[in-house]
């Protein structure tokens, strides 16, 4: 039976669906003005894992990503401009066609992991309409006020704002103004925001408050209860959306459609750590999947080394802990790749396997299962029964994989190439003990250059 732990009441609970053997899954998506890095990365394995673990485990999945194309401002506080208007200015490119090559790179980081897509992607530039008619159903219930700048939700109507984060309003810092007037709390937030000089900004829509655009929050309780209905089941994210984004929308979410809990399971994922703090956007410094095969990782070593934290547990990332991953899995592929089907499922491993993900997703010890079977030279069944454990792993442990040679090592066999052609002997014999040193042998042939890995 799946345990998880809810954040809402901080307790781990046997998951019950709303409906007999339906799942209705809602996770946040990205903010695609930027490339996504590897620690933003980390929530979406694990999001992949639960929903693998629900469907291994017979549940009907109905998972929705949104995609935050407006409305992310570079404040929590509600002030500064919009990541994506900022990213448009930039690149001089318009809004749409950032977040649209964004969103195909990310998209693309999430094949090469292994991740199954949602059942829908949800664009908040695509749901303008129904973020507009959950904030008309906020304003008839009582629930918002205006500013100069903005509408706004006023906290101290929802008695229960912060439970879930176990905030101590008493003891948050005072409030912050807003240009041209202040907000009542120094909790509440903005629903839709307006439009400082109509025509500047690429993004802005009618409203019955006039021409603007939405809040960040707005549109994933719009969106989710769109697509799931006005309660669901499960709910996940960063553990950073706690204190801020996921608190906010339950409180505007359970004042509109008056269901309480909104959500049942609110499930959430712990950090990557890089050297002790967060990686971030805003640092300017990240580190991407491309990155990493640059560097000869493949995105499935970076899931491997992912899987041997608990999701709920902040994870140090170094290249010695990728190094291990990379050569653990690799020892997996190449041990099973030895073996023979022999029809057999070994239930006595395979239920140890199905024990350790159905608490919590403890999928460190469900590997540490893997390898037991691995090892155990008396086993049956083996093939078959890591097969079963794949589903949820997404290794592509019985899959053949061509080893890519790094982008660096093939620049500076090119640049061999053109020292070899102006008879620079000296550079050439320099730029191949260079290659030697990052692990190729390059070997010269009447077709060229060859490369062979040492």
């Amino acid at each position: 039976m799946l345990k998880l732990f809810n954040t809402y009441g901080r307790k781990k609970q046997t998951f019950k669906p709303i409906k007999k053997g339906e799942v209705g899954m809602y996770s946040c998506g990205p903010t695609v003005y930027w490339f996504q890095h590897i620690g933003n990365l980390r929530t979406y394995i694990f999001n992949d894992i639960l929903k693998r673990v629900l469907t291994y485990d017979g549940f009907k999945v109905k998972q929705v990503i949104n995609i935050t194309d407006v409305g992310h401002l570079t404040s929590d506080a509600d002030i500064g401009e919009d990541k994506m208007e900022t990213a448009a200015i930039k690149e001089g490119k318009k809004a749409s066609e950032i977040a649209q090559y964004y969103f195909d790179v990310f998209n693309e980081d999430l094949k090469k992991l292994n991740i199954i897509e949602p059942n829908i992607w949800a664009k908040a530039t695509d749901n303008i309409k129904e973020q507009i008619e959950m904030i008309v159903i906020l304003e008839k219930k009582g629930y918002t006020y205006k500013t100069p700048d903005g509408i706004y939700f006023d906290t101290s109507k929802f008695k229960d704002y912060g439970k879930m984060a176990k905030l101590n309003l008493e003891g948050l810092e005072g409030g912050r103004r807003v240009e041209l007037g202040d907000k009542k709390n120094k909790t509440d937030f903005a629903l839709w925001k307006f439009s400082e000089k109509v025509g500047v900004r690429q993004q802005e829509w009618e409203s019955p408050w006039g021409k603007g655009f939405p809040g960040w929050h707005i549109e994933c309780s719009a969106m989710g209860s769109k697509y799931l209905g006005k309660q669901f089941d499960i709910h996940t994210g960063g553990e950073d959306h706690i204190p801020i984004h996921h608190t906010n929308e339950i409180a505007q979410s359970e004042s509109a459609y008056e269901k309480k809990p909104w959500v049942k399971y609110w499930i959430h994922g712990a950090f990557l750590k890089f050297g002790g703090e967060k990686m971030s956007k805003s640092k300017g410094k990240i580190e991407t999947i491309s990155d990493l095969e640059k560097k000869g990782y493949s995105a499935l070593d970076y899931r491997y080394f992912l899987l041997t934290a608990h999701y709920r547990t902040q994870l140090n990332y170094s290249l010695n802990s990728l190094d291990a991953a990379k050569t653990s899995r690799k020892r997996l592929r190449n041990i099973i790749s030895g073996w023979e089907d022999d029809g057999k499922v070994n239930e006595k491993y395979l239920n140890e396997f199905e024990t350790a993900i159905d608490n919590d997703l403890d999928i460190p010890s469900a590997l540490v299962v893997l390898w037991r079977l691995v090892r155990d030279e008396n086993a049956f069944g083996k093939v078959r029964t890591v097969k079963s454990m794949e589903k949820v792993f997404g290794l592509d442990l019985f899959k053949g994989e061509e080893e890519k040679i790094p982008a660096e090592i093939l620049e500076i066999v090119k640049a061999r190439e053109k020292a070899r052609n102006d008879k620079d002997w000296k550079l050439a014999d320099k730029l191949r003990d260079k290659i030697a040193k990052k692990g190729f042998r390059v070997d010269d042939t009447g077709d060229g250059s060859k490369l062979q890995k040492i």
